[in-house]
């Protein structure tokens, strides 16, 4: 994104806020989601909760134009599916023509700031069902943390479910990502053991009136095997905040990948943010991982069927 892009953007906000929606209806959509392989979409919803960091960047996020440029670098990669985001940085997107044959996720319940004395009531303060159908988009993504100790969880999964509803009826996707959570010394935690993850599996696929166009957006945890024999629904593994060192954390996707039932990769900071700040081999390294998932996952299915093939000869 140059600096003639950024000044058009300001420009464009303050006096001709129509471009959106022009931008919005003239977009080239994206495939769908039930008709690609393993998928890799970028995730930037984090800042409108108030979380700005990016391993040791506390403020990493906190310059809209870098993460813009940051966001049409990836966008613009071979192998990247699309976007999810909130309607800020969405629109931004439009503008700027970097969601071009792109898959969008809105990124709707964005209430739950980051360390507030509220953060479980995680309130549907961006997109909504009618939004995401006038803006064109894919589907909606929530997040659902189910809070043992707050009982503002319960106003939670009952929105949430209402929405999956929602969603449903329009045959939009409703990616669920649930989280087993409480307050341990008044901060906000994810059980992140197999059984905490599966419990929360368990009820983020039970929500709403059908699960049909429902998928799970999940963390990459030990003993994932266990893990993604909880469900049946399409999943996706999100990449959380990069704190370790990248090889570890590309060898537990890579692993990860290569299970049933998952279909892909949502990242942000990990991609966007990386140590040395070369979000393009960051992005092409993701990408390179699916497509090895992609084609492993062809031999063996061939391998198999030329199998069943080789005992239907002998069996005549």
């Amino acid at each position: 994104m140059s600096e003639d892009d950024y000044r058009g953007l300001l420009d464009i906000r303050a006096h001709a806020p129509w471009r959106i929606a022009e931008a919005a209806a003239a977009r080239r959509r994206g495939s769908p989601l039930k008709e690609r392989g393993q998928l890799l979409i970028i995730a930037a919803d984090h800042p409108a909760r108030g979380v700005l960091g990016a391993g040791n960047r506390p403020f990493a996020m906190g310059s809209r134009v870098d993460l813009l440029r940051r966001l049409c670098v990836a966008l613009a990669r071979p192998g990247v599916d699309g976007l999810l985001a909130t309607p800020d940085i969405v629109e931004d997107l439009l503008l700027l023509g970097a969601l071009e044959d792109k898959l969008v996720i809105g990124s709707m319940n964005r209430g739950g700031v980051h360390g507030a004395a509220f953060e479980f009531d995680d309130r549907f303060t961006a997109y909504d069902t009618a939004s995401i159908l006038r803006m064109g988009l894919d589907g909606g993504k929530m997040l659902c943390r189910i809070g043992l100790d707050d009982p503002a969880t319960a106003t939670t999964l009952e929105t949430c479910a209402r929405t999956i509803t929602e969603l449903a009826g329009h045959s939009l996707v409703a990616m669920v990502e649930p989280f087993w959570s409480r307050r341990v010394n008044g901060t906000v935690t994810h059980d992140l053991s197999a059984e905490g993850v599966i419990r929360s599996m368990h009820v983020g696929q039970g929500l709403g009136a059908t699960s049909a166009h429902t998928w799970l957006k999940i963390p990459v945890v030990v003993e994932m095997e266990r893990v993604m024999r909880a469900t049946t629904l399409p999943t996706l593994l999100l990449g959380g905040d990069p704190t370790g060192a990248p090889q570890e954390t590309y060898a537990a996707w890579r692993d990860a990948l290569g299970l049933p039932g998952v279909r892909g990769l949502v990242v942000g900071r990990a991609l966007l943010y990386p140590s040395d700040d070369d979000v393009a081999a960051a992005v092409d390294t993701a990408a390179a991982m699916l497509e090895v998932t992609v084609s492993e996952r062809a031999r063996r299915h061939g391998a198999e069927a030329s199998h069943l093939d080789g005992s239907g000869e002998e069996n005549r």
